[in-house]
């Protein structure tokens, strides 16, 4: 992170007490969801799973704020069991460390299963770290632990990256949504730059054709997920 800019980066813990006043004020019962701070040693236990070193800034916020301390989801939760929700960029849940390693090692799983065609613009990097997503996981926000940059993925997109400067730069803009107000531009080197879609795989179109047929909801534009793959291969033996 000591390579960022001074007027990209910033104190986490300033940026992310913004939200916190805002919410004690405005929604209590959101605020009481927000869950206490995060331990170094449970830190350190999720360092070791992901096998990556989380970034200054986002210690700082976790040690903070750990939405997911004291909390365990249940057999039946989503992918995102724990998630917050308040008024943040893309209107994901916010995710706490639990929720953190739970979206990751899916994330890393299907790039392992199903890897890109075009290595340079893979679905999922191992140093990126999701901080907010859809229940599913097919949508979301992540931090790019070696640029400190905050980019997002979505389903039939390639992922796009540095969309904010920071994690502080995306946490002084879910501020600045709360209080209806502009402390200054957050945007991150590839803001400007829209997603880009990717093509349907030629070799997919049985399976989009069986799962259409059988029920199942297929995007156009997008990987096949694996569960589909597996139920195809098993309506044919």
């Amino acid at each position: 992170m000591s390579d960022i800019p001074t007027h990209e980066s910033g104190d986490v813990r300033t940026a992310w007490g913004r939200t916190t006043a805002w919410l004690e004020r405005n929604d209590p019962e959101a605020f009481a969801a927000l869950g206490g701070p995060g331990s170094e040693t449970v830190i350190g236990e999720a360092e070791l799973l992901m096998g990556l070193e989380l970034p200054g800034e986002m210690r700082q916020w976790l040690l903070t704020n750990d939405l997911d301390a004291g909390r365990q989801p249940d057999g039946r939760s989503c992918l995102v069991a724990l998630g917050c929700e308040t008024v943040i960029p893309g209107g994901h849940l916010l995710l706490g460390l639990t929720d953190i390693q739970r979206v990751y090692l899916s994330q890393m799983g299907l790039e392992e299963m199903q890897p890109s065609a075009d290595p340079d613009h893979p679905f999922w990097r191992r140093e990126w770290v999701p901080i907010a997503a859809e229940r599913d996981g097919l949508y979301g926000t992540f931090l790019d632990t070696l640029s400190g940059t905050v980019g997002t993925w979505a389903e039939a997109h390639d992922p796009e990256e540095g969309v904010y400067a920071s994690l502080f730069a995306f946490l002084q803009e879910t501020a600045d949504r709360l209080e209806g107000v502009s402390s200054g531009d957050w945007r991150g080197p590839g803001k400007s730059a829209g997603p880009r879609k990717l093509d349907p795989r030629p070799e997919d179109e049985p399976i989009r054709l069986w799962a259409r047929a059988n029920g199942y909801l297929v995007n156009d534009r997008g990987r096949i997920p694996a569960a589909f793959r597996e139920a195809y291969e098993a309506s044919r033996r």
